[in-house]
């Protein structure tokens, strides 16, 4: 399915990755995620370099220890700027700094970074030589297969080349165009169309790149076809883990060989997470909102996500409430001590 990774200095696994969200993938996200797969590569929400050099680096890079792997996601279009932010994050440890390339939104096109830096290969090279200055982790890209009307061919093989002139070992490739003009940031999660050929294409013409495939890769099967060809070192997917939670954990089982999770160990150990984070200060709902798909498609979905929904924003301290409504559920199966997650 995957090839052999041409970039191993780092150690890391990169068959499966969970796609940075914004708004989504902050660390209760991460640490339900890693309850999930205990061996995906995790991402931050993207964070600009100007908000870590004004607000500080504590804010938006304080992370638990078991979200490790995880990589921290820099927008920017300035060397200096995202060359001083990588520094002021190294005593957090994250083992990878990407550099959004792909995100559509207007508020980061208005801040001239994001996939509007695909026009712009040389500047993004500028940018990663930058910070791979002030960084002894890998500092790769994450971008689309181009803008607007960019030629899908010659555009995006300009891109990439300065990118690996730059010394970029691993790409992380959506396989859509962005618009920018006319499409809102959903309606670019799927208006234009996946073009896994182009994808392909491309991972076969870098072959000393690690090509990692994102982009509409909701199950096991959508990555099976959608890798068969052995070209991509992995996928990154997004929304199916957000959404649908128990698929992150099934396609992890796959693909690294580890058992399932059961759903009553998964809501026992969010509780007790849930309660030390209370104790400093967060509102359970902060919590529970990131979990509300995890009975989806089974008995007690409604139930689930009406009660975290619901109760836990008007019972902010209530962290038993999480393992509590679980077994609630798993009752209505017949089960309250082993339903795994597939």
């Amino acid at each position: 399915m995957f090839k052999t990774p041409s970039y191993n200095k780092d150690g890391l696994d990169r068959r499966l990755s969970v796609a940075p969200m914004m708004d989504w993938t902050d660390r209760h996200c991460r640490y339900f995620h890693r309850l999930l797969s205990p061996n995906a590569l995790l991402f931050t929400e993207m964070v600009t370099a100007e908000a870590i050099l004004h607000a500080g680096a504590d804010r938006f890079c304080a992370h638990h220890l078991s979200e490790h792997p995880l990589a921290l996601q820099l927008g920017g279009s300035e060397p200096h700027r995202l060359a001083a932010a990588t520094r002021l994050v190294r005593d957090f440890g994250f083992d990878e700094i990407n550099l959004n390339v792909g995100c559509p939104s207007p508020r980061v096109k208005a801040g001239c970074f994001g996939a509007s830096l695909m026009a712009e290969p040389k500047l993004v090279a500028e940018c990663v030589r930058a910070m791979q200055g002030e960084t002894d982790r890998p500092v790769t890209v994450k971008c689309r297969i181009g803008i607007d009307d960019m030629d899908v061919m010659e555009g995006l093989n300009k891109f990439v080349d300065a990118q690996a002139e730059a010394g970029v070992k691993i790409i992380y490739l959506h396989a859509r165009k962005a618009w920018l003009n006319g499409l809102s940031p959903k309606e670019n999660r799927e208006v234009p169309p996946l073009d896994y050929g182009r994808a392909s294409q491309l991972a076969a013409d870098y072959p000393d790149l690690d090509i990692i495939l994102n982009g509409g890769l909701e199950t096991l099967e959508d990555i099976q076809s959608a890798t068969e060809a052995g070209l991509f070192c992995g996928v990154m997917i997004g929304r199916a883990a957000y959404k649908t939670p128990r698929q992150l954990g099934y396609i992890s089982s796959a693909l690294f060989g580890h058992e399932m999770a059961d759903l009553s160990h998964i809501a026992q150990q969010m509780s007790d997470y849930a309660e030390k984070e209370i104790e400093k200060g967060v509102r359970l709902h902060n919590i529970t909102r990131h979990m509300l798909g995890l009975f989806t498609g089974l008995k007690g979905a409604r139930t689930w996500r009406r009660t975290l929904g619901e109760q836990a924003r008007d019972n902010p301290t209530a962290a038993a409430l999480i393992a509590q409504t679980a077994q609630t559920c798993l009752a209505l199966q017949g089960d309250t001590t082993n339903r795994k997650v597939a």
